[in-house]
């Protein structure tokens, strides 16, 4: 006869995140046994976290939260596929593969936010991996978060790729009408042809403008970041001003951009993929990245033409501050409203 001690015995604890990176050090990906398999290829793996207010530096705010880590989105840029490493995988296809829920993430985050210690400081939510990537209609630990920070009062903003966030219009409404809140949707292009090559995992452009306009229609206040510019992909003027246009037609409160940036694995894999699907401009890239960052004139001209588009269409507001929240340097250059741009030439000269 068993142990009655078997009746409460729910399976073995889930891995925290350093237990499962000692299990790929040691066995490679193979050895996540527990990931679960689901429908769109990825594998979940479930992990408990410690913490789930994380403290940053150089950005433009000091906390971030990140319920998941790797992302089925699998933009080729995304700087947060170098973040993949830390758990000892690729920042290939096992970032867009691979995926760590933190499943006691709300939990631990109302924890964190009742401490006599905590101020209610800005927050930061899905600034490593999208927190609306499609796993969070399953888990909801997203929208379990943004409601343990309206309980608290406590501003936050929300960055994401993912029409999903409309969901919980409900929750960023009261946010937005309490402690105050900002969504930021990104949406680098509405070019369809360079949406499926950069952001292959993605809801198309178009939707996810949609959604802009049903969450600014409910009350919050939801804005765009053209993130990241493409140089010689999604940086022709012209392309530049057809998105700005589509971006004030759904009605955003404001509008941000930066230039991509390349790090560590990030700058590997997309490098990798450059020399697959655009070949004759990979020389150019060797020259404008020197470092992580475009050159810095060429980030400028950038500006300076996104500066044009946001007051030609009046997107950002008197009332509306510019917001460059994300990738690269903050500046927000602008020119006379009256310079004609010429349609087709790339802003991509090295």
């Amino acid at each position: 006869m068993g142990s009655p001690l078997f009746l409460f015995d729910f399976g073995k604890p889930k891995p925290t995140t350093r237990q499962v990176a000692d299990l790929v050090k040691a066995g490679g990906a193979d050895a996540l046994s527990d990931a679960t398999l689901r429908a769109d290829a990825a594998r979940y793996q479930e992990v408990t976290c410690r913490s789930a207010l994380n403290r940053v530096k150089g950005m433009p705010f000091e906390w971030t939260l990140n319920p998941y880590r790797g992302c089925t989105h699998g933009c080729h840029y995304c700087y947060a596929r170098r973040y993949h490493t830390q758990f000892e995988l690729g920042s290939d296809d096992e970032f867009a593969s691979i995926i760590f829920v933190k499943t006691n993430f709300a939990d631990v985050l109302r924890r964190e936010l009742s401490r006599a210690s905590w101020t209610r400081e800005y927050v930061a939510v899905g600034t490593a991996t999208d927190c609306y990537q499609p796993i969070e209609g399953h888990y909801k630990l997203t929208r379990r978060s943004l409601q343990a920070l309206c309980e608290f009062n406590n501003p936050a903003g929300v960055i994401t790729k993912g029409p999903m966030i409309v969901r919980d219009k409900d929750v960023l409404a009261d946010l937005t009408a309490g402690p105050g809140c900002s969504v930021y949707i990104s949406v680098p292009t509405v070019d369809e042809d360079a949406w499926r090559l950069l952001e292959p995992g993605t809801a198309p452009p178009l939707q996810r403008l949609r959604a802009v306009r049903e969450l600014a229609d409910a009350g919050v206040r939801a804005g765009v970041l053209m993130n990241p510019i493409v140089p010689g992909i999604t940086s022709k003027p012209a392309l530049l001003e057809r998105t700005m246009k589509a971006i004030a037609d759904h009605g955003a409160r404001f509008v941000g951009c930066n230039v991509m940036f390349l790090e560590g694995g990030t700058r590997d894999h997309f490098m990798r993929w450059l020399s697959q699907e655009f070949p004759h401009l990979v020389e150019g890239y060797d020259g404008l990245y020197a470092g992580k960052y475009a050159r810095t004139a060429y980030r400028k001209e950038v500006q300076n033409v996104v500066g044009l588009l946001r007051k030609k269409y009046d997107v950002n507001g008197r009332n509306e501050p510019d917001d460059d929240v994300g990738q690269g340097s903050k500046g927000k250059g602008q020119i006379d409203s009256d310079v004609d741009l010429p349609p087709d030439q790339p802003i991509f000269e090295f």
